[in-house]
């Protein structure tokens, strides 16, 4: 009997998971990991969402199957929230769709709308749903680069160009995960124009949108006058209100985009669960002073990690959203590569991050730091880290 089965084969090794096994086997040990590693929110969500779960599910008519779309009460929250936060104008029916987490929601989407041999344009590095889910649809990557400079726009220019079949599909992820870069309007409004020039789709992926620091709100690319004619885009309540295990996560914007995926989730699944949507309405309605606490929390735990991984001789560049820190490999230890790294400082400083090739190969010499421990671990964390580089010869005297 073959077991080689067509979409296990397109898909590499997951090198993150490497990682992941030495830090559950270290912890089964009894070592005390310090896990910076996935962007796994420590903190709880808000009260009034759990209490609003609860009275939900105490009741006898809520646990029967869901609206595979989302119940009309959550897709209108939603719909509010892109009023209030960024003017866009989205109809509760036609142009929102809720889905179980973004993560979910992109896989679908590339299930609905790609097929075997298409091209879609990826980052790399990127968050790995956004290649693997079009490679388990049978689609081809050509990736771009993730910094939106010049050289972005000559990739775009190229990709279109010289790449047959031409590309139908561009994934774009600001903030980013894994590197935290931001963009402006302005980028949207020339993406907006590119797409529209190129005849191509534009997913994008927002699910930091409320991971902003210094004051400078991250924009949506619906903000873009004529963008729901080419462009969809991903939110979730993941990590803005710190419910990742609920799975509760949104697309919005062009109505065919959305159609295809509503069309495809109906045949896949029934919905979340439904005391989990009323509590997320909930979430999107009700007191937002959380999310706010939560950003500035979030920018503390930034500059306390900044501060501390630099006297113990490791340089971060301080990340302007996101829950994480792109961070270069110390100098002198750059020849291990990301992966033996990250391996080393589970072993010998007990902090799990995450290595950089496993976002893609553009991602070596890099790792990804999570801001999910609290300051005090987060200074433990940089101890370890200093006697591991002292150990290595690593000179941290002058930091």
């Amino acid at each position: 009997m073959d077991t080689e089965f067509y979409r296990i084969k397109r898909l590499p090794p997951y090198v993150i998971a490497e990682v992941n096994a030495m830090r559950h086997a270290a912890r089964q040990a009894g070592r005390d990991i310090i896990d910076l590693g996935m962007g796994n929110p420590d903190l709880p969500p808000p009260q009034h969402v759990i209490d609003k779960l609860c009275e939900v599910a105490s009741k006898p008519d809520a646990h029967g199957y869901s609206q595979s779309k989302g119940i009309p009460g959550l897709r209108k929250a939603q719909a509010n929230y892109y009023g209030r936060r960024f003017g866009v104008e989205l109809d509760p029916e036609r142009e929102v769709v809720v889905t179980m987490g973004s993560k979910e929601g992109l896989a679908s989407l590339a299930t609905a709308i790609t097929a075997p041999g298409d091209v879609v344009l990826a980052p790399n590095p990127s968050y790995p749903i956004h290649t693997f889910g079009f490679m388990v649809a049978g689609a081809t990557i050509r990736a771009v680069p993730t910094t939106p400079d010049a050289e972005y726009w000559e990739s775009l220019d190229r990709a279109m160009k010289f790449t047959v079949p031409r590309p139908s599909v561009l994934v774009v992820n600001f903030p980013s995960n894994p590197t935290a870069e931001v963009v402006d309007l302005a980028f949207y409004e020339k993406l907006v124009a590119w797409a529209k020039e190129n005849k191509i789709w534009v997913i994008s992926d927002l699910a930091y949108s409320e991971l902003y620091f210094d004051g400078k709100p991250t924009p949506s690319i619906l903000q873009v006058p004529g963008a729901k004619d080419v462009a969809v885009e991903f939110t979730s309540l993941s990590k803005t209100f710190s419910m990742a295990g609920w799975r509760i996560g949104f697309c919005v914007g062009n109505r065919d985009l959305i159609s295809a995926l509503t069309r495809v989730k109906s045949y896949l699944d029934y919905g979340a669960f439904t005391p989990i949507q009323a509590a997320a309405c909930a979430a999107l309605n009700g007191p937002q002073d959380i999310v706010d606490r939560n950003r500035e929390l979030y920018q503390k735990r930034r500059d306390v990690m900044v501060e501390a991984f630099g006297r113990a001789g490791w340089d971060i560049p301080p990340p302007p959203a996101s829950m994480f820190a792109w961070v270069p490999l110390p100098p002198s230890l750059k020849h291990m590569g990301s992966l033996e790294f990250a391996k080393q400082l589970l072993t010998h400083a007990e902090v799990a991050v995450a290595p950089g090739v496993g976002f893609g190969e553009q991602g070596e010499g890099f790792v990804r730091i999570a801001m999910v421990e609290n300051e005090q671990r987060l200074r433990q964390a940089a101890r370890n880290v200093k006697r591991y580089l002292q150990q290595m010869g690593v000179n941290t005297t002058a930091a």
